[in-house]
């Protein structure tokens, strides 16, 4: 390095998955930009700070709506016997949030992520306005408050303000809580506009979302690309989560949704079909090929008794996925990849689900290395984020796993991440990095008191009646 090069930290990680394998001290250095700039098994240990355990690429949250985090547990009383009542008692719920709350609210979600090892989220942002739909002096205030959020728990960010037109697939208005959310292709197209200086500035991304076929309308969905363009920013949509949106889909426009949309939108990598849960074998394969990855939230979906994506038959035709925890009744990678394998296994009454049988050699062979490397590379794919594995050019963000935890302690190989995933819900989760920056050191937050005292406030000033 000479003299003019900018000043890089260097760290020695004694056991480091690279690739599909572990490696032995490891000197890593990173750039000011937070980036790997050097990976080397044979440099020389000075100036390093050394990392022990076992450290792995941080897992991307593809589906966050921040907000809900607060309603978690308030919606499980008699009412709410579906998600359509689910829905209703979140409208009611959102009323009375400010953008305070939002922001306290997130910022506390963040660091339950980050402690879990999240070190990036896809926030699906659709709360645009006041109660009564109003307008905000700033259009983007609820947007700035997420990012506020984000900076101040050290998360990676891409932001995805959603298009919401209409409360039903006849074009009806929108109503109560829904007006909160109103906001038409230009409106984010303005928005990113607003969001680009202080987005980048902060090393966030910035991408597009509608909230679902119902809520947009069929011309908008056909004009997307016209204001996408050329541009790899990743466009996410809800669609085919619930049975009855599959009914009143055929109903209004004589095609299933996942049909529907493939038939009408240029959907290809840049695209994350979030749940998809309700799919037939065409559409499986039809959304396999086009590249799209499909975000699943399996905890949210089992929540909302949603039902079951057939992950199987879409694996073994190619298809992508990565995992979200969208309404945040869980907060943790493993949890949601440890219910997406039990759901396959349920179904198939197989220990051999998406992991199991094997299906690669060496770290990534088990079944928790083979649901965790979809987690990064598709989950990286679905939100544009250059992450996902610890290599030269992209982001450190690295998670550092306790050797000495119960959970690990012993283990060797694949069964490192098979562990990791699959022995109970003590986290082994030790250290974090985002973008090079520790966030969590020794299983602690290092901003964890200043954020839960203001969560701790925003509830105290929230409803808590379901």
């Amino acid at each position: 390095m000479s003299p003019m090069d900018p000043p890089r930290r260097a760290f020695r990680f004694e056991r480091l998955l690279a690739g599909d394998r572990w490696a032995r001290d490891v000197r890593v250095e990173v750039d000011t930009a937070g980036r790997i700039a050097s990976l080397r098994t044979d440099g020389a240990p000075d100036g390093c700070e050394t990392v022990t355990g076992w450290a792995v690429p941080g897992v991307p949250n593809v589906h966050s709506h921040s907000f809900q985090r607060a309603l978690a547990g308030l919606a499980e009383g008699r009412g709410p016997d579906s998600f359509w009542g689910w829905r209703e008692v979140m409208y009611a719920f959102l009323e009375r949030l400010t953008p305070d709350d939002v922001e306290a609210i997130s910022a506390q979600l963040y660091v339950e992520m980050l402690k879990a090892g999240f070190t990036c989220v896809g926030e699906f942002h659709y709360l645009h306005h006041p109660p009564g739909g109003g307008r905000y002096e700033d259009p983007a205030e609820m947007s700035r408050r997420i990012l506020a959020a984000a900076r101040t728990a050290g998360i990676g960010l891409v932001h995805l303000p959603v298009v919401y037109e209409r409360g039903g697939f006849g074009g009806e208005g929108l109503e109560g809580g829904q007006r909160r959310f109103r906001m038409d292709l230009e409106g984010v197209g303005r928005m990113h506009d607003e969001l680009a200086g202080d987005f980048a500035a902060a090393g966030a991304g910035l991408g597009w979302a509608l909230h679902s076929l119902r809520a947009v309308s069929e011309g908008s969905v056909g004009r997307v690309e016209e204001l996408v363009g050329g541009s790899q920013m990743p466009v996410h949509i809800h669609v085919a989560e619930q049975e009855r949106e599959v009914r009143e889909c055929l109903a209004a426009r004589g095609a299933r949704p996942v049909e529907w949309l493939l038939g009408r939108a240029p959907v290809d990598e840049r695209w994350c079909l979030v749940h998809a849960t309700h799919v037939n074998r065409e559409e499986i394969a039809a959304v396999a090929g086009c590249g799209a990855v499909v975000g699943l939230c399996p905890t949210t979906e089992a929540n909302l008794g949603d039902g079951l994506f057939p992950l199987g038959e879409f694996a073994r035709a190619g298809g992508r996925f990565a995992i979200g925890t969208d309404s945040h009744v869980s907060r943790s990678p493993v949890e949601e990849l440890r219910l997406l394998e039990y759901g396959q296994r349920l179904v198939t009454r197989s220990r051999a689900g998406l992991g199991g049988g094997g299906r690669e050699e060496g770290v990534l062979g088990g079944a928790g290395g083979a649901l965790l490397a979809h987690a990064w590379s598709d989950g990286c794919r679905a939100l544009g984020w250059e992450g996902g594995g610890v290599e030269i050019g992209k982001r450190a963000d690295v998670v550092v796993l306790d050797a000495g935890h119960p959970a690990l302690v012993g283990r060797e190989g694949a069964a490192v991440l098979d562990s990791w995933v699959f022995s109970g819900t003590e986290t082994p989760v030790r250290d974090v990095m985002v973008g090079g920056e520790w966030v969590v050191t020794g299983g602690r937050h290092v901003r964890e008191e200043v954020v839960a005292g203001a969560f701790r406030a925003s509830a105290g000033a929230t409803p808590t009646e379901s």
